[in-house]
């Protein structure tokens, strides 16, 4: 019997690496004669750059940038030595976990560190990107990004604007003549699983807004700003961002990667599996193990779990999502090689208990979900005993 244990993280309690290992260990409990390969995973979000380079045989260099309300940050960058490639995840420089709760504010938050980020990896030589922007706290449009990497916005009195995106307003012209000319002989792949354009009512500050702080009135502020950003960004480059599939990502991020850089978006989880070799993985297994924290209709949009079962579907091997909360929407998932979706939470607890135990209860739902599905009669018809 072969089972790929193959999890994202649990936002809150545990890696991906820590999820692997708590299914495994359930799996091993059930079957101790099981194989069970652990293939922890990612969709460009938080954890994406840890499992790029633990999967590769990569390293991580420390970089101290700005970051997102401005203050300094260690961040990391990490470099897949083999091909050269550096993962930069903008979560690490300009992401919500960075920020206290009550002090989100995205008509503050700055994308300047992930540019610095950029800048230092481009000084140390490289040439070929990943960017993982999952997690973002800014609502910027990539405007500090860009200023980090030399191009200047500029007011009416032809001064820098300042960070965040309450200021994109003040833009009345943009100067690339200062532009990091690197850039233009570079690669980026920008990891996202997001297609939402930059602006309007499916835009980045209606739809992810308020997760970074906003309340309605500053919703459509920063609406109004990001529109008077992507007109000014077509004015230097002919590229109109507002209703551009995937401009949205990161609050806008996205799209200043598709109006100046040389780039393409790519599904995260897609690019975290390719890197991973995961089909390669999937030759002989019976069952694979995938789970995050939260699943419901959003998954099925191409996070980590759908990802993995889409992966898996193709080579005719089911799958069992184990989540932290199972949430509406996810039966959709069904359609996509899953088997069944289940939560850990085996009682009546909270939600702090279930953060808490997460491991253990994990753990315990991989052993239970297991047991279930090679029960005595799917065992004999699969000759797996």
């Amino acid at each position: 019997m072969k089972i790929i244990a193959a999890p994202d993280s649990f936002k809150g309690s545990l890696s991906a690496v820590q999820a692997a290992d708590a299914m495994r260990r359930g799996i091993e409990a059930a079957f101790p004669e099981a194989e069970v390969v652990m293939v922890p995973s990612a969709d460009g979000g938080e954890g994406t750059l840890d499992t790029l380079v633990s999967s590769n045989n990569g390293r991580k260099k420390a970089v101290t940038v700005t970051g997102p309300l401005g203050a300094p940050v260690e961040a990391e960058y990490g470099i897949l030595e083999d091909s050269g490639t550096c993962i930069i995840e903008m979560a690490s420089a300009s992401g919500l976990e960075l920020i206290p709760k009550a002090d989100l504010n995205p008509l503050k938050a700055t994308t300047y560190g992930t540019g610095e980020l950029v800048k230092r990896a481009l000084d140390d030589g490289y040439t070929t990107f990943i960017l993982a922007i999952g997690g973002s706290a800014t609502n910027d449009g990539g405007a500090g990004m860009l200023q980090a990497l030399g191009m200047r916005l500029l007011d009416e009195h032809g001064e820098d604007i300042s960070f965040g995106g309450g200021e994109l307003k003040n833009i009345q012209r943009i100067d690339l003549s200062s532009f990091d000319p690197r850039i233009a002989a570079s690669t980026f792949v920008i990891a996202s699983d997001v297609e939402n354009p930059l602006v309007g009512p499916d835009g980045a500050s209606y739809v992810f807004g308020p997760q970074k702080g906003a309340d309605f009135r500053m919703v459509q502020e920063l609406d109004g700003q990001l529109h008077h950003f992507a007109d000014k960004a077509a004015e230097a480059t002919g590229i109109k961002l507002h209703h551009r599939p995937g401009a949205g990502a990161a609050g806008g991020l996205g799209g200043a990667f598709q109006a100046f850089f040389p780039s393409r978006m790519e599904r995260g989880v897609d690019i975290v599996l390719s890197y991973q070799q995961f089909s390669a993985h999937l030759q002989g297994a019976d069952l694979v193990l995938t789970g995050e924290g939260r699943v419901d209709a959003q998954t099925a949009s191409g996070k980590t779990a759908m990802g993995i079962a889409q992966a898996a579907k193709k080579e005719g091997v089911p799958t069992i999502i184990i989540a932290g909360s199972v949430g509406d929407g996810a039966e959709a998932l069904y359609e996509h090689g899953v088997v069944s979706v289940n939560s850990i939470m085996n009682r009546p607890m909270s939600l702090e208990e279930a953060i808490r135990d997460a491991e253990g209860l994990l753990q315990w739902s991989a052993e239970q979900v297991v047991r279930s599905y090679f029960h005595k009669g799917v065992r004999k018809q699969k000759g797996v005993f």
